[in-house]
């Protein structure tokens, strides 16, 4: 059981919105709009990596998550995990999988234990992801509660992104929140360009 499980749910109640509709440092906007691993970019920007379940249930998708893909009131599993770099959370993840998407080889989705979700997908050949929303987390939002319990000291906003895989027509939301030690807010733009990841 996780050390931190007394805080599941954390939610994440905010506006999402494009990219491109937003003012973001560059090498922020980089990591938000990346549409490549999350945990295997984490994992080359330290020695150790490692996920710590928060906490997982079956309910029902709110009318604040729906979108095209997950419709509201559906039976959903929420996962909420934190990704940590070298003894550091860098991101807290909340994922909805509908269960009407954990048939068939997805089924084992409910069951990843320690293992990060994002690895599974992108392992995946047939992965298709629609496009990254992207939201600031100001200190009056639903992550207050979460930074204050791990002890983390935040001198700016937060953000984070979304976006919904698709396996074989089964839909998967993902939405990731970059935490105030974070990577993305210190490391420098890589020489990839990020425009072409916008939408």
């Amino acid at each position: 059981m996780s050390s931190q499980s007394h805080l599941f749910p954390v939610s994440l109640s905010t506006q999402w919105k494009s990219a491109s509709t937003c003012s973001i440092k560059p090498n922020l906007l980089d990591w938000l709009c990346d549409p490549s691993s999350l945990t295997a970019r984490l994992k080359s920007h330290c020695e150790t990596f490692r996920v710590e379940v928060l906490g997982q249930q079956i309910t029902q998708c709110s009318a604040a998550e729906a979108n095209d893909d997950i419709i509201a009131g559906e039976d959903v599993l929420v996962r909420e995990v934190l990704l940590y770099c070298d003894g550091v959370p860098h991101v807290f993840a909340r994922s909805l999988l509908p269960l009407r998407s954990l048939t068939g080889e997805e089924k084992q989705l409910a069951e990843l234990g320690e293992q990060s979700l994002g690895q599974v997908l992108f392992n995946n050949p047939n992965l298709v992801r629609k496009r990254i929303e992207v939201s600031e987390f100001t200190h009056s939002s639903s992550m207050t509660k979460l930074i204050n319990a791990l002890d983390l000291k935040s001198t700016h906003a937060l953000w984070g992104r979304r976006s919904v895989f698709v396996l074989q027509n089964k839909p998967i939301m993902v939405a990731e929140v970059f935490l105030p030690q974070s990577v993305a807010y210190t490391c420098p733009l890589n020489t990839h360009s990020i425009q072409s990841n916008i939408s």
